[in-house]
């Protein structure tokens, strides 16, 4: 209840990200081997943004 109104880290944001676009191309691989690669390039973008806010 009193992390209702708490405001995310950058880095929850693109992890969640991460996570969802980790989703969309698995599930796009059995379909879309195109699309699934596509999603899977955004994703490791957004896990270079995330290893340079760790470092």
């Amino acid at each position: 209840m009193f992390g209702l109104f708490k405001k995310k880290s950058k880095k929850e944001v693109l992890t969640q990200k991460y996570q969802k676009l980790m989703e969309e191309s698995y599930r796009l691989s059995h379909t879309n081997r195109k699309a699934s690669d596509d999603k899977l390039a955004q994703a490791e973008e957004i896990m270079k943004e995330i290893e340079k806010l760790d470092s």
